[in-house]
């Protein structure tokens, strides 16, 4: 298998520790290491770093199904991250030659993967006149008889953006009519703006996979902890996969990830993460509504990320090497999602490092302004 290069994580592991502001991630500010003690209560000398049961152990496994209707732990395999759960879920289902459709604009890793494993990749645009949703009535044309696998981010990557249930509803139809798989990437659940969570594919469909992971909603990255939630028929076949990647789940993040999803503290965990992404989105809109010269966005619906466009004649990975390099900020360029003229621009930071890197921005959009006249 010969993958693509993924140019947005190796743009954001080679330089999110070599700038000032890194506004390139996705969620908001992790939690300290001595926060997570706190909340989850943890001694210590009770936490034994042997290996660890390879598909999760019981009490976690219980833990996730208890967030999918009608799961149980039979459906469940935990992962190390979100990225090992698309990648056990794509070595298994996809094979040379497999028609993917994957709703664009997305994370690069899973549409990368299926075309490393030789799938014939079909991008399905999301519109953003329409608020980042397909187009009514455009799954049925999309996904066609032959369609393997149809992978959806939601909410979005990089948008935001929360497919509404009628979107939902005519992608599990048109899956069911040709008998495909939906693997539904589901790690920013949790982190909503305002309302509810967002619904679940889960349950919908008796070919629905679902990927999760405590590094985004949870803020907890360094965790390295992720799950597959599918029907108990594929257990066997993602687990004997999981086998010749990581085996299992680091010991600590299994007995931490245990409790953080716990009825007591996962809803204390969540609204830590909506408290940042409410306080932080009118300090990023109100900066964009300042340059709407400059700047169209739509808000995100969930996240802490916001996908803008830009109107300056410039190419969106130079603008972000010019960041870069120049003001010592990073943010990730349009250009990783097959999208020039946009930046995907994280507010998750504490506020104050959010404002400075702002800052830089506005004093380099000036300077690029300035050239142009």
């Amino acid at each position: 298998m010969r993958v693509p290069p993924f140019v947005m994580e190796r743009w954001q592991s080679t330089f999110e520790h070599r700038v000032d502001y890194n506004i390139s991630e996705s969620g908001v500010h992790p939690l300290m290491l001595s926060e997570l003690l706190e909340l989850i209560d943890l001694d210590p000398g009770d936490v034994h770093l042997e290996y660890g049961q390879s598909d999760g152990s019981d009490g976690l496994k219980a833990a996730i199904a208890g967030l999918y209707d009608g799961a149980g732990p039979e459906n469940i395999i935990a992962t190390t991250g979100g990225a090992e759960a698309n990648y056990v879920v794509l070595w298994s289902l996809v094979s040379p030659g497999d028609r993917v459709v994957a709703l664009e604009p997305t994370y690069g890793q899973t549409p990368g993967l299926a075309r490393g494993l030789g799938a014939d990749v079909v991008s399905w645009k999301l519109e953003e006149a329409l608020g980042w949703q397909p187009a009514p009535g455009s799954a049925a044309d999309v996904i066609t008889p032959g369609t393997r696998l149809v992978v959806v981010t939601n909410p979005n990557n990089p948008t935001g953006a929360v497919l509404s249930e009628s979107a939902m509803d005519e992608i599990v139809a048109a899956a069911a009519a040709v008998g495909a798989w939906i693997l539904a990437d589901e790690v920013y659940i949790g982190a909503e703006v305002t309302g509810p969570e967002t619904p679940s594919f889960w349950g919908r469909y008796d070919r629905v996979v679902v990927s999760g992971s405590l590094s985004k909603a949870y803020a907890l990255p360094g965790l390295r902890l992720g799950w597959i939630t599918a029907p108990a028929a594929m257990h066997e076949e993602f687990w004997s996969r999981k086998d010749y990647t990581t085996i299992t789940p680091a010991t600590l993040s299994d007995v931490a990830a245990r409790r953080v999803l716990s009825p007591e503290v996962r809803p204390r965990v969540l609204e830590r993460t909506r408290g940042i992404i409410r306080a932080n989105l009118p300090r990023l809109t109100g900066w964009l509504d300042d340059r709407d010269d400059l700047f169209s966005y739509r808000a995100p619906d969930a996240g802490a990320i916001c996908y803008v466009r830009y109107a300056l004649d410039i190419n969106s990975s130079e603008l972000a090497e010019r960041l870069r390099a120049e003001k010592s900020v990073l943010l990730v360029p349009g250009d990783h999602f097959g999208m020039d003229h946009y930046l995907r621009v994280g507010f998750g930071n504490p506020a104050a490092e959010l404002e400075e890197a702002l800052g830089r921005v506005a004093a380099l959009l000036e300077e690029a302004c300035a050239a142009v006249v």
